[in-house]
């Protein structure tokens, strides 16, 4: 089953119009660590951060954010940071974050960046699982970098071989039988 079940999925740029759900999405996903309203609003107007956000359009034609992914890019690097990714719980394992990475790896490649950073929560297997599958590899361990104190595992991906749109990825493991 794919997130287009029910809809059609678009990737896009977020705008202002999109805070409010961005805002009920990063307080539906996180626990801890969370953007605040104001820290969004600046990432969707700052032109050193790109904001992408997943919509799915519903049977009505109604649109409703179901993830969002933040891109920070710096001046004179050819290195991103994702930041932030997040799908909505009623969406998960469905294949959505595997859509938003490809969509922030290739807004990253739009800017001419060549490699693509992360930090990801020790405890967070289906992130890890997420990045290690899409030929991400760790690099640094952060202690005490969440406010809970949990470490975050630092991750990096080259983006030069890919075209957009085609990266590089494992093949999935087939299952017999």
């Amino acid at each position: 089953m794919s997130p287009q079940a029910d809809g059609e999925l678009k990737i896009r740029l977020a705008r202002l119009d999109d805070l409010d759900a961005l805002v009920a999405l990063e307080n539906a996903t996180f626990s801890t660590d969370r953007a605040e309203r104001r820290a969004i609003r600046h990432a969707i107007r700052s032109p050193s951060m790109s904001v992408l956000v997943a919509l799915l359009e519903e049977e009505d034609g109604t649109n409703v954010l179901i993830g969002a992914a933040t891109l920070e890019l710096r001046r004179n690097s050819r290195n991103a940071r994702l930041s932030s990714i997040a799908v909505s719980s009623s969406r998960s394992g469905l294949g959505l974050g595997g859509r938003l990475m490809q969509a922030v790896e290739d807004e990253a490649r739009r800017h001419g960046c060549t490699r693509l950073r992360l930090e990801v929560r020790a405890d967070n297997g289906a992130g890890l699982r997420l990045y290690e599958r899409r030929g991400y590899t760790r690099f640094d361990v952060r202690e005490d970098y969440y406010e809970d104190g949990m470490e975050a595992w630092r991750y990096e991906r080259p983006l030069v071989d890919d075209a957009p749109g085609t990266a590089q990825v494992p093949p999935r493991q087939r299952r017999s039988g």
